[in-house]
């Protein structure tokens, strides 16, 4: 059965960076291993991303609140509906994402905040409480640091804690990251860090079978929340 993947690279410079050929050992190892995989790759910094501004933000609004909305609002709403098509319909996501000024950079956000819409990666209960609506999906990874964040700086990391919680969020449970860091530091410490999550990323190829956790993420905001709820 044929294995959808969807690469979402989030650096400028594409598999040309760090981060981008890390990403590229991934896939050849992937490709080596899996006959059956199919890879899309979405480059943030090229692609023509939908505005989450102006009459979409009028029509998400009027959606929710079950206000008219005329031929044109739709058909620009689509291009926002049409992203999130794009996105469902992977098996595996693939995130290629440098960390920027201790988050992602803004190509990346911009896309979340396209494609994460209330009815269509989540929804509310009755009582205005959340639920992912994105499940059986696998997410992988490829972060690059300029410095080491896995000890004393790890308070700053927001890159990785906002991918797991935006991700988690609309119901994607197997989640695998991949660091590369210190990367400029020294130029030393630079090859030890790329070699040896390059060797992560092959043991991980080799070992993993593309099952997907059975795991319920809990709502990464509170429970009492009271969000609008969406209208029928």
């Amino acid at each position: 059965m044929t294995k959808r993947l969807l690469h979402i690279a989030a650096t400028p410079r594409g598999l040309a960076s760090h981060t981008g050929r890390i990403s590229g050992a991934l896939l050849e190892e992937l490709h080596a291993k899996h006959d059956d995989l199919e890879v899309q790759t979405l480059d943030l910094f090229s692609a023509d991303l939908p505005a989450v501004a102006g009459v979409n933000i009028k029509t998400k609004y009027a959606l929710m609140t079950g206000q008219p909305v005329d031929d044109a609002a739709r058909g620009s709403w689509r291009s926002i509906e049409r992203t999130i098509e794009e996105f469902l319909a992977a098996d595996v996501y693939l995130l290629t994402v440098p960390m920027w000024n201790f988050g992602v950079p803004y190509a990346l956000k911009y896309y979340i905040d396209a494609i994460v819409q209330p009815g269509y990666l989540f929804q509310y209960d009755e009582h205005g409480v959340p639920s992912g609506l994105v499940h059986g999906k696998k997410l992988v990874c490829v972060t690059s640091r300029g410095a080491d964040y896995s000890g004393p700086l790890a308070s700053l990391d927001f890159l990785e804690s906002y991918l797991r919680t935006i991700f988690g969020f609309v119901g994607i449970a197997d989640q695998t990251f991949f660091n590369a860091q210190p990367m400029d530091v020294t130029p030393e410490l630079r090859r030890t860090a790329f070699a040896s999550t390059i060797a992560d990323v092959r043991a991980w190829v080799a070992q993993d079978e593309w099952g997907v956790a059975a795991q319920v993420v809990e709502p990464p905001i509170p429970a009492e929340a009271k969000p609008a709820v969406l209208a029928d």
